[in-house]
């Protein structure tokens, strides 16, 4: 194929005719092809309006007399430079037989693009393919050794925490993992500060928030700066980090037999959580058969209300409440057996997934949860069992888990942060030295392991995915964690690297004495004596010592009695007078024996009025004088 000569920096016009059927025929021949069966109209208009621009370029040139711009540009020809190309290199040598890659048989490879590899290069196809299957196959085995389920558990060290003697049936941490808070049956609350203990394991701070009602639930919110507290009587609380109070439920009026018509609820709480999304919302269930969507900015009000019906349209009682992970469901655990769930964008009149028998009728469903990627659904019951269920169908369980003993009403299940592992907590029965977690595949629904606690029952599970820790609230007030060391960040690690420092002394720094035994008395010091011969003359002393007054030993009626009979008397004996007084004198007699030393020697009154004052006239034992009648 001839090809035209290619020009850089000339210009130049010599036929316009020539130049349109070249352009014409380099656009049907060459460039980017045609769309669909006509040649283009628009790549002829460009041709013809470029063609026209070097016409009037030309013409202008003509004009001035300008023959061209800058110096004439060096031309190539293509074809002379390949073909001299191809003469000069040499010829490559063409394997026996090239390489195949899998999945490219289909391609023809006419060109070969790239460098050829050497004349003696060959590929064994059947030894690439073994020497990939075993890398693979050792790859996958280290995978499943590094990841298999046992490993991922952190319980390779224990620490223990004591919240008090109590059972403690609330459990919760900050999504940080900076604090854990624990609630008991005691009704206290205790704040631990990871970053703050020892190897002591004391809380920072214990409080009783509800008074004389046992914390029933407690969970931090999403942003971790407060924490809602559920405890046995009706009303909700919100405290904040450091255990401030600041908001309070309203009460609902019980005397109201429409649910939906009281600002909140009237009997004891079962549980509570917050939404997953909103900072300032969040979920509780009662036991007047109700879930009730709350407003942390305003507690005076309900924001929805939910009402728990039974199969013939009665009453049941929720004792478990939960979000889904997007906060598009509302689950909830019912006595009579049932797991009922609400879409929250719709109105909550109806259920939107029921399932009736999803547990044994008249046991508590103590826990739902949701894993975390949101397509399963984990329920504990008290009636010893632990269903797994699939979102996508909930007519039957997955995997259902038996023989787990239930004491108390709040025992829950969770999930791990990978949801492959389900565990769960179980209370000690009789025939049992020690109460265990246990931990279950989610996919094959094998028994995985089981970790021993404690000598009481195991009511609350709680798996960090931050921390990867698992702290255990046990029935005898004990908190456990169980961490690994190479798995685990922070939380108890902390704690277990800190030592218990004792306050320091005050150090006592001793004077030296100089003994100086000819110096004058004024400069002479006091020999020193030792603390206990000091000590005892200062007991020897009575004012030093506060020695009391002896008691009388005898007569009747004590120290008292002895001063004279009344309190007075004693006053006026011990404080007043050094004379004793005779309680039986007159008092009128014992003034008037001084009349006539008070007028011979006259001290205080009687001299700033000797002038004008009256000469006294006292009353004798005569009598008054009789009245003179009086006569006309």
């Amino acid at each position: 194929m001839n090809r035209p000569k290619i020009t850089f920096g000339k210009i130049s016009f010599t036929k316009a005719s020539s130049s349109i059927e070249n352009s014409v025929e380099g656009s049907q021949n060459e460039g980017f092809g045609t769309f669909g069966k006509n040649a283009p109209v628009n790549k002829l208009n460009e041709a013809i309006e470029e063609i026209t621009d070097d016409l009037e370029s030309q013409h202008v040139k003509e004009v001035m007399g300008i023959s061209g711009f800058g110096r004439k540009a060096k031309s190539f020809d293509i074809a002379e430079q390949i073909a001299k190309a191809r003469h000069t290199a040499p010829a490559p040598k063409v394997p026996e037989k090239a390489p195949e890659i899998p999945g490219d048989e289909e391609e023809d490879d006419d060109e070969v693009i790239g460098p050829l590899p050497p004349a003696d290069f060959t590929v064994d196809k059947g030894k690439h393919e073994e020497k990939k299957g075993s890398d693979s196959e050792e790859s996958e085995d280290e995978e499943d050794e590094d990841e298999s389920l046992v490993k991922r558990i952190p319980a390779s060290h224990e620490v223990a925490m004591q919240h008090g003697s109590r059972a403690v049936i609330a459990l919760s941490a900050d999504p940080s993992g900076a604090r854990l808070a624990s609630g008991s049956v005691n009704y206290d609350l205790c704040f631990w500060d990871f970053a703050g203990m020892d190897t002591s394991m004391r809380a920072f701070r214990t409080l009783q928030p509800c008074e004389n009602y046992p914390i029933r639930g407690i969970q931090y919110s999403v942003t971790g700066d407060r924490i809602l507290v559920v405890s046995g009587n009706s009303q909700a609380k919100i405290l904040d980090r450091d255990g401030f109070e600041k908001m309070e439920c309203v009460k609902g009026d019980q005397y109201i037999t429409d649910m939906a018509r009281t600002k909140g609820h009237t009997a004891q709480l079962t549980a509570g959580c917050w939404h997953p999304g909103r900072r300032d919302e969040f979920l509780t269930s009662s036991l007047d058969a109700t879930l009730r969507v709350w407003e942390a900015a305003s507690g005076k009000q309900q924001k929805n209300v939910i009402k728990t019906r039974a199969q013939g349209g009665l009453k049941t009682l929720p004792h478990s409440c939960t979000y889904n992970r997007d906060a598009t469901l509302i689950a909830a655990g019912c006595a009579d057996g049932s797991i009922q769930m609400w879409d929250t964008r719709k109105m909550f009149v109806n259920t939107t997934h029921c399932v009736r028998e999803a547990h044994s009728r008249g046991s508590e469903i103590s826990c739902v949860t949701f894993s975390h990627l949101g397509t399963q659904l984990a329920s504990r019951s008290c009636d010893g069992t632990m269903k797994l269920w699939d979102m996508r169908n909930l007519r039957e369980s997955v995997f259902s888990f038996g023989d787990l003993y239930a004491r108390y009403d709040t025992t829950d299940c969770v999930f791990s942060p990978d949801d492959a592992i389900l565990v769960t907590g179980e209370s000690l029965e009789r025939d049992k030295e020690a109460a265990t977690i246990q931990f279950f595949d989610t996919k094959t629904s094998e028994k995985v392991q089981e970790i021993p606690v404690t000598d009481s029952h195991v009511i609350k599970v709680l798996w960090h995915p931050k921390l990867n820790q698992i702290f255990v609230a046990c029935g005898n007030g004990t908190i456990k964690c169980f961490y690994d060391d190479k798995r685990s960040l922070r939380g108890a690690k902390l704690c277990v690297v800190k030592t218990y420092r004792k306050k320091k002394h005050v150090e006592v720094v001793g004077t030296t004495q100089v003994i100086t035994p000819h110096a004058l008395p004024m400069f002479r010091q006091e020999k020193s004596r030792s603390s206990r011969k000091k000590m005892e003359k200062d007991r020897a002393d009575p004012v030093k010592s506060r020695k009391p007054d002896l008691p009388i030993t005898s007569g009747q009626g004590g120290r008292v009695a002895s001063s004279g009979g009344t309190l007075s008397s004693y006053v006026i004996r011990n404080l007043g007078l050094s004379k004793r007084v005779d309680d039986d004198q007159d008092p009128r007699e014992a003034i008037l024996k001084y009349a006539k030393e008070a007028a011979e020697n006259p001290y205080w009154i009687a001299p700033a009025y000797a002038r004008t004052q009256p000469k006294p006239i006292f009353d004798s034992e005569d009598g008054p004088e009789a009245k003179k009648q009086k006569t006309e």
